[in-house]
């Protein structure tokens, strides 16, 4: 890899413009590989299973009772977040806990 590093425009002004900065930089994706190696986030499937986990989450949904969901308006305000940003930390530390709980107990 070249020892300099080459960084990608976050934005063309034109299909053409993107077009001919690809042709003009082709170690680019070779750069970026091979940091992702180096970082460890290199692996096989991770592109499909990211893809899989995008297609579920857009599934998700849940239904709260009325109460619960202004209860949570309430306490995400407290805190300065969104309400559904609130919901899914609690969800997600409750999930991590629950599987702590059962590690340990699967363990014992």
């Amino acid at each position: 890899m070249a020892s300099e590093q080459i960084t990608r425009p976050t934005r063309f002004s034109s299909e053409r413009e993107e077009a001919e900065w690809w042709d003009s930089h082709p170690d680019f994706i070779l750069q970026e590989f091979e940091r992702a190696k180096a970082e460890g986030r290199l692996g096989h499937g991770i592109v499909k299973r990211r893809m899989e986990e995008m297609e579920a989450a857009k599934d998700a949904a849940l239904k709260l009772d009325a109460a619960d969901i202004t209860l949570a308006s309430k306490l995400a305000e407290r805190k300065g977040i969104e309400r559904e940003v609130y919901l899914k930390e609690l969800v997600h530390a409750a999930l991590l806990k629950e599987a702590e709980a059962l590690d340990q107990s699967s363990a014992a």
